[in-house]
């Protein structure tokens, strides 16, 4: 598969936290951090409706719109319509919310809709790369069926983005889930260029591994890996997959801090670079609601780390023997 869309820097900024995920963010510290991405070289920008219900989108899109459009690469989401509504809906974990309340949709109207609607918000003239957000069982459950047969199946978001890819009105679709089933039963059923997968491939897990890179590498298709820090468990945080850590969670990390110590590593610095290393993962975009907070991502991937610690995780265990080091 030949790549559509122009080279993605391989770190990226994602909008999670200027849609107010987990705390508010000024409107004059989103522009800043955005300015500050790119004052480090990066030049991939990734948004949803669903964050904040469209505030992230309105933020990257103040921000951006002074940046010569040639010179980055931006990708946003569907599945979800924002409808006008005074009251807002603010959904766990944002915590403000622009006055509207998303309304599932997977069809393929409702895809081009969502991406037409995408571009007003952030007053851009053109998309990248749409995921289709949130296709996935941790998401819906048992539910998740219905929903896939809807986006997969005749006259739904695959087919539309498909369409619109083929217009020249977006460049490259994938979908961006935080589980690896959604993506292997488009691979099946479809043509994506791209997957946005949160906290699938990190030092915590390895899944793709087994079935999902190997099938990728076949199609063409490449990776975002989103979530790197698994909510930020891996930086410090409490929260793992946007849940309270588990009692093994804890247990990991402290065994991956152990090696760490050890070689004077940087365990936020490993977990950054790591997804990075896996030569069909085309970028890594950790969240960031502050200057400081993307300042520390863009040093954390320049660290050296040695070769030592990385084998010292193979011998320990705590590294899939498969999973390439950084270089």
């Amino acid at each position: 598969m030949t790549q559509r869309y122009q080279p993605i820097t391989r770190l990226g900024l994602g909008g999670t936290g200027l849609g107010d995920m987990y705390h508010k963010t000024s409107e004059q510290s989103a522009k800043e951090t955005v300015d500050a991405a790119w004052e480090a070289g990066i030049r991939y920008f990734d948004t949803a409706p669903h964050y904040g219900t469209g505030l992230s989108e309105h933020r990257f899109g103040q921000a951006l719109r002074q940046r010569p459009r040639s010179e980055y690469t931006l990708s946003t989401k569907v599945g979800r319509i924002l409808i006008p509504d005074l009251d807002g809906n603010i959904e766990p974990p944002f915590v403000s919310s622009m006055p509207y309340r998303r309304v599932y949709d997977y069809s393929a109207d409702g895809a081009r809709r969502s991406v037409e609607d995408s571009l007003q918000r952030m007053g851009l003239g053109a998309i990248d790369i749409v995921y289709v957000h949130d296709l996935s069982p941790d998401h819906f459950g048992d539910r998740f069926d219905h929903y896939y047969r809807i986006a997969a199946g005749p006259g739904g978001a695959f087919e539309g983005l498909v369409r619109m890819r083929e217009e020249g009105l977006i460049k490259a679709w994938g979908l961006g889930v935080n589980t690896v089933e959604p993506c292997l039963r488009a691979l099946r059923d479809s043509n994506p260029d791209i997957f946005l997968l949160a906290g699938r491939y990190t030092l915590m897990e390895t899944t793709p591994l087994d079935e999902l890179f190997p099938l990728a590498e076949k199609s063409g298709a490449r990776f975002v890996l989103g979530g790197p820090f698994n909510s930020g468990f891996l930086a410090g945080g409490d929260h793992y997959d946007y849940q309270p850590a588990r009692p093994e969670h804890h247990v990991r990390r402290e065994r991956l801090r152990a090696v760490a110590g050890r070689h004077g590593v940087d365990l936020a610095a490993a977990a950054l670079q790591f997804g990075a290393a896996h030569p069909l993962v085309a970028a890594t975009i950790p969240g960031a609601s502050s200057t400081r907070h993307l300042e520390r991502n863009a040093a954390l991937m320049d660290l050296r780390i040695p070769k030592d610690f990385w084998e010292e995780l193979r011998a320990e265990g705590l590294l899939d023997a498969r999973a390439p080091f950084p270089a």
